[in-house]
C-alpha cells in the first residue's frame, strides 16, 4: 500500500541515538549518586545515632551511682592526720594522662552495686570510673564496682565498659560558693575536707569533626560541710 500524500517514514538517526543515550545517562548518573548519599547520610546518622544512645547510657549510669553516694558525717568523720589511711567513703576527683590528653577519674563509695557473674551480694560498693588505653591503641571508658573489703584500686581489663571510643572526660566540681575545682579530694584540708555540692560531667565521643559532646549535672544527695578552722 502506497503511503499517503504528505506522509513519510522516518526513523532515529545514529546521532539522535546518541544523545538520546547520553542524556539516559546524565540522568542516571544523577539519580545513583544522589542514592548513595542517601544511604551514605543513612549510615552516617544510624553510627551517630548508636553514639548518642551509648554516650546517655553512660551519664546515666554516672548520675545513677552518684545519686545512690554515701559519705562520712561528723561525728563519725574526723580529717585524718599525718599518715592516716584516706577514709573508707573518700570522694575523689583527680586528672590522669593518656598520651597527651588528660582525662578525668572519679571514686566514690555508693549503695549501687551491680551484681555480675551470678555474684547476686548487694551492699556498699566502691566505683571508680577511669578511662584506659586498650592494647590495640584505642581508649575506653570502664567501671569498677567493688565490694567491701575495698582493697587498693587496680585498674582491670574485666571491669566493664561503659563508652567505647572516648576522646575526653572531664568532671568539674562545685563548692559551697560555687567556684569550679578540675580535682577534688574530701580528705584534704584545701577543700575543708568537705564533699562538693555539685558535679558537672562532659563526656566527649570520637574525633573531630565527626565528635559528639554530652554533658549534665548533678547535685549531691548528701554533702559533708567544710571543716570549720
Amino acid at each position: 500500500m502506497n503511503p499517503l500524500p504528505g506522509s513519510c517514514h522516518k526513523g532515529f538517526t545514529l546521532l539522535e541515538i546518541l544523545v538520546a543515550i547520553f542524556i539516559f545517562a546524565i540522568v542516571a548518573t544523577t539519580i545513583f549518586g544522589s542514592f548513595n548519599a542517601v544511604v551514605g547520610n543513612v549510615a552516617d546518622i544510624e553510627a551517630g545515632g548508636a553514639r548518642y544512645d551509648m554516650g546517655r547510657a553512660c551519664l546515666n549510669r554516672i548520675i545513677s551511682d552518684i545519686s545512690a553516694l554515701y559519705i562520712s558525717l561528723p561525728p563519725e568523720y574526723s580529717p585524718p592526720e599525718f599518715n592516716d589511711d584516706p577514709d573508707l567513703y573518700q570522694f575523689l576527683g583527680e586528672k590522669a594522662a593518656i598520651g597527651e590528653t588528660r582525662f578525668s577519674k572519679l571514686r566514690f563509695t555508693a549503695n549501687a552495686h551491680l551484681p555480675m557473674e551470678g555474684d547476686l551480694r548487694g551492699g556498699m560498693a566502691r566505683i571508680v570510673y577511669y578511662v584506659q588505653e586498650t592494647k590495640e591503641g584505642t581508649r575506653v571508658l570502664r567501671r569498677s564496682d567493688v565490694l567491701y573489703p575495698f582493697g587498693d584500686f587496680e585498674e582491670n581489663d574485666l571491669d566493664p565498659i561503659v563508652c567505647e571510643n572516648p576522646s575526653g572526660l572531664d568532671f568539674v566540681f562545685y563548692d559551697d560558693e560555687g567556684r569550679e575545682y578540675e580535682e577534688w579530694d574530701s580528705d584534704s584540708l584545701e577543700t575543708g575536707y568537705a564533699t562538693p555540692e555539685a558535679v558537672k560531667i562532659t563526656l566527649t565521643i570520637g574525633e573531630p569533626p565527626d565528635e559528639l559532646l554530652l554533658q549534665t549535672m548533678i547535685s549531691l544527695p548528701v554533702r559533708r560541710e567544710k571543716k570549720q578552722a
